[in-house]
């Protein structure tokens, strides 16, 4: 693809974007920032969370894991993906009936002020610690590997530093966030969400074109190629065993979802409970038929290579880039483009209004403070984490390595696994604890479940941690609560009571 176009097209994006922000930023506050004044339709809610939950990173990796495979295992990874997508379902549920409800009750802006009114001050600062760390570094993460696509589609034939190209990006994030915040982002993820959708169905179209196969010949080709196999029964030590993805899949849905300040933060913007409820019925609904969309688009992708001789990468994750940018024309060509930056920027921006109302609220405590100072705070703290992402990005950069990506993905999976022992333990018993010792054992517990999934191999009979890992990392973090509680007392309230007599 020529680079001038492809320029020509991020400006203009970018301009729209602008432009909207422009729209509905005028006579915002910080109120209309942090929760949109608890105004915004549901089915507009529904429809932008689907940019956020899927970011650059999703958008060439599921297509390009279809046909990957595991190492010591035979056989392709096919659509296993698609068993942790109807976990999902699960976990969306209980999200819709348990947590929320619970958030709304509350009237929260940061969810995790729950965890102040249920343990105390300390449990409550390491919830938002955790989160601030894990989206930061993941964040990071899926705008770095997408602004290396865009440095390989138009930076690097402009002579432009791959540096100052991120620079140049977060710069224009922080200009369409920083005075609308989350009222703003409703309206662009939604449009970002439609131009991720279409991408994918428009590359699926064109593919079919390439192959001559009308829409009955696509799904029987997908059907009796060897990527198409979703279910796995056979193997419980298998990476792909069902039961393993199906259980992970409820759980990371309603700790990346239901725990995770930028995804909730959008569902506390509906005007109550029953239309936020709604939102995530349709949420649930969009985003599994969009992931079966990128399975299906990792099948056609492979089929086209092998058809046409093409040799696939050793990386999956280049595959789409690489036929969508050289060998598909300049239609699928601006498609992808288009459709990895509405998926990166979707997931981008909402991270940085969400990042910005976590820190503020749950370290700055701007809800006491009066306007002018809540919006001189707000302002610093959004341009202190615009330029984190990029310091971040850029020492990714130098370190630049695929194996580094992957611990700090895993890494960030790690620091869920505190949230889901502390929101469990908080819901499901009224036992005190001690509040002043846990962020100990929210930082032990990482550490335990590392230690296990290091030796795991060795000491269950080869088996493999996969997704579960963020289960036993809940499962230490609600021992050690339990460790430091005592029975609650007749009569007594639950919230933080123990931390008053440790």
């Amino acid at each position: 693809m020529n680079s001038t176009i492809a320029l020509v097209i991020l400006i203009a994006y970018f301009a729209m974007l602008i432009g909207v922000s422009y729209y509905t930023s005028r006579g915002a506050d910080t109120n209309t920032f942090f929760t949109a004044n608890r105004q915004s339709p549901w089915y507009l809610v529904a429809f932008a969370m689907i940019g956020t939950s899927l970011s650059g990173v999703t958008f060439i990796s599921v297509p390009g894991a279809v046909g990957g495979v595991f190492k010591g295992f035979e056989g392709y990874k096919g659509f296993f993906y698609f068993q942790v997508v109807l976990g999902y379902i699960v976990g969306y549920y209980v999200i819709a009936t348990v947590l929320m409800p619970l958030y709304y009750r509350m009237n929260l802006i940061s969810i995790y002020g729950y965890l102040e009114k249920r343990f105390g001050f300390w449990s409550y600062k390491t919830g938002a610690g955790f989160f601030l760390l894990a989206r930061t570094v993941g964040s990071a993460v899926r705008l770095y590997v997408a602004a290396g696509v865009l440095q390989l589609a138009i930076f690097n034939d402009l002579g432009v530093p791959f540096e100052v190209s991120v620079a140049i990006t977060i710069l224009l994030i922080w200009l369409y966030t920083f005075k609308g915040g989350v009222k703003t982002i409703i309206i662009t993820d939604t449009l970002q969400t439609t131009f991720l959708v279409t991408a994918v169905a428009l590359t699926i179209i064109l593919i079919a074109r390439e192959l001559h196969l009308d829409f009955g010949q696509v799904s029987t080709a997908i059907k009796n190629g060897p990527y198409s196999q979703i279910f796995y029964f056979d193997n419980f030590n298998d990476p792909r065993n069902f039961f393993k993805q199906f259980i992970s899949g409820a759980f990371i849905a309603i700790v990346m979802t239901g725990l995770d300040q930028d995804l909730m933060q959008k569902n506390l913007t509906c005007k109550n409970i029953g239309e936020a409820q709604k939102n995530m019925f349709w949420f649930t609904i969009t985003l599994t038929v969009v992931n079966f969309m990128f399975l299906c688009l990792g099948a056609l992708l492979y089929l086209y290579a092998n058809t046409e001789g093409i040799a696939i990468p050793k990386k999956t994750d280049d595959l789409y880039p690489l036929l969508a940018l050289t060998h598909f024309g300049p239609v699928v060509g601006i498609t992808f483009l288009l459709g990895i930056t509405a998926a990166t920027y979707a997931s981008s921006d909402s991270a940085l209004t969400a990042l910005t109302t976590s820190f503020c609220i749950d370290f700055m405590n701007v809800e006491n403070k009066p306007e002018v100072e809540r919006a001189r705070i707000k302002h610093r703290v959004h341009i202190g984490f615009s330029v984190l992402f990029w310091v971040v990005i850029v020492i990714f950069k130098r370190l630049s390595s695929g194996d580094v990506i992957t611990a700090v993905f895993d890494l960030a999976g790690y620091t869920y696994g505190p949230l889901l022992g502390l929101y469990a333990f908080g819901l499901f018993n009224r036992r005190p604890v001690r509040d002043r010792w846990v962020p100990l054992v929210c930082v032990l517990s990482p550490l335990f479940t590392y230690w296990v999934n290091s030796h795991s191999q060795q000491w269950f009979n080869g088996y493999v941690f996969s997704f579960e890992r963020l289960l036993l990392n809940g499962l230490f973090t609600y021992v050690g609560l339990w460790a430091l509680s005592r029975p609650a007392v007749k009569g007594e309230a639950a919230v933080g009571q123990y931390s008053k007599v440790a």
